[in-house]
């Protein structure tokens, strides 16, 4: 495991102490908790952003249609 050091905002600082004893937990795992899930919900944020371009592409759009058209007529052909 890697050592790394930073500074934080004295506010801040005070409330990781506050929360680190409620939880009898070090400051260090509350961190590393806290930072996993905020990189967590930042990938799932980019992930939905990028659903919601794909949604807006038209020539994307029309390519999977195309797709999905040609794949019915195989299942068609495959059943018949």
């Amino acid at each position: 495991m890697a050592t790394f050091t930073s500074s934080l905002p004295d506010g801040l600082l005070q409330l990781l102490e506050e929360k680190a004893k409620e939880l009898s937990m070090p400051k260090n795992k509350l961190i590393e908790q806290a930072l996993r899930l905020y990189l967590d919900h930042l990938n799932r944020a980019a992930y939905i952003r990028s659903y919601k371009q794909m949604a807006e592409d038209t020539d994307l759009l029309a390519i999977a249609e195309e797709g999905m058209a040609d794949y019915f007529e195989q299942l068609e052909n495959e059943a018949g």
